[in-house]
């Protein structure tokens, strides 16, 4: 599986980025897609995942401001109300259960 990630960028707090990912090759076992994101020297943390059936998981920490969708091999990150701390690298992951695959990480900056 291999996942390419899009949409990442600098913009004000307050302001809105959607993030985008497609996933090719064996994507038919795939079931929970979603995004992590590593802040500064921090460990890496997911920020949201949904099920093939649609079941989403968002922390508290980015519950509110966060949504995440997806289509059969496509996931998304719609960002709102972005705030400086969200500043970080943001990767797209998918999962069947055993192996999670991992795009390349799309950096996402948001000024004060």
């Amino acid at each position: 599986v291999q996942l390419q990630a899009s949409g990442g960028g600098l913009v004000q707090a307050g302001g809105s980025l959607r993030l985008s990912c497609v996933a090719s090759g064996s994507i038919s076992s795939l079931n929970i897609m979603g995004w992590s994101r590593q802040v500064g020297g921090k460990q890496r943390e997911s920020v949201a995942g949904i099920s093939r059936g649609g079941t989403t998981d968002i922390p508290a920490a980015v519950r509110g401001r966060f949504t995440v969708s997806r289509g059969v091999n496509t996931v998304y990150l719609q960002m709102d109300r972005l705030k400086p701390e969200d500043t970080g690298v943001y990767y797209c992951r998918a999962s069947n259960g055993p192996t999670t695959w991992w795009g390349r990480g799309t950096q996402v900056t948001v000024s004060s």
